[in-house]
């Protein structure tokens, strides 16, 4: 079974064009390393929507539309504390003044683990995917429509669909989630939507261009309907130039 229970997604905008290096140099070198020793977190990565991959969004609606960068840490049990220590972590780093001024969330919060897929390609198993290196993230965010129809379309995701999406060339594999009551807060608002993660080790621009048929089928008649679609670059330490100029 996988140690992984949980995802926390960020969403997040800068609100100053001037600001992105210092806010890359701030949460690579600062923020993320410093949430790694909360004994809940098994891994934190944080991918960037680049100008390119901004313009090979299938959908692209707000608030997530807004987004530069996403952010993924993965939690272990038990939820609550490591859920509790990680807001209090940031409260704390940014009373020492530790944060970053000019960012704003636009979705944020706590989603727990559905499922995950693996493409046949690769040797590791589903619940390693996400440590496996990636050159980035083809990520879908789909609100429910229609409630009574959603338990057979999920069962057909995960029957078909998703099976026919880890083979396709530079996907490795799959995490989807979705929101619980068991890891809600006042501090944020999941409402119902859903998140699938598809680890890449091709070109995102290429595998976003290669998913869009899959896509289309997907959302044929679904009970869902789908708020964001679109692809992420890793970021690598100190290359953090897509927004100069």
């Amino acid at each position: 079974m996988n140690k992984v229970k949980v995802g926390f997604f960020s969403w997040t905008e800068i609100t100053d064009p001037a600001a992105h290096r210092s806010y890359n140099e701030w949460h690579q070198l600062d923020h993320l390393p410093e949430q790694h020793p909360i004994p809940g977190i098994a891994h934190g990565e944080r991918w960037v929507s680049t100008p390119a991959c901004r313009a090979a969004r299938a959908v692209d609606e707000a608030p997530l539309a807004a987004a530069h960068y996403l952010t993924l840490y993965l939690m272990t049990e038990p939820v609550g504390p490591t859920l509790h220590e990680f807001a209090e972590l940031g409260r704390r780093l940014a009373e020492l003044g530790r944060f970053h001024h000019h960012r704003r969330a636009a979705v944020f919060g706590a989603w727990h683990l559905l499922e995950a897929h693996v493409a046949p390609r690769v040797l590791i198993s589903a619940d390693a995917v996400p440590y496996r290196p990636a050159r980035g993230v083809y990520v879908i965010v789909e609100e429910p429509t229609d409630e009574t129809a959603l338990d057979a379309h999920l069962q057909w995701l995960h029957r078909e669909h998703h099976p026919a999406l880890v083979r396709v060339a530079g996907v490795v594999g799959l995490w989807t989630f979705a929101p619980s009551p068991l890891y809600r807060d006042p501090a944020w608002s999941m409402g119902s939507q859903r998140v699938t993660v598809c680890w890449l080790d091709d070109d995102p621009l290429e595998v976003a261009e290669a998913v869009r048929p899959l896509l289309r089928e997907r959302w044929r008649d679904a009970p869902v309907r789908p708020v964001y679609a679109g692809p992420f670059e890793t970021i690598l330490p100190w290359g953090w130039d897509w927004f100069d100029g």
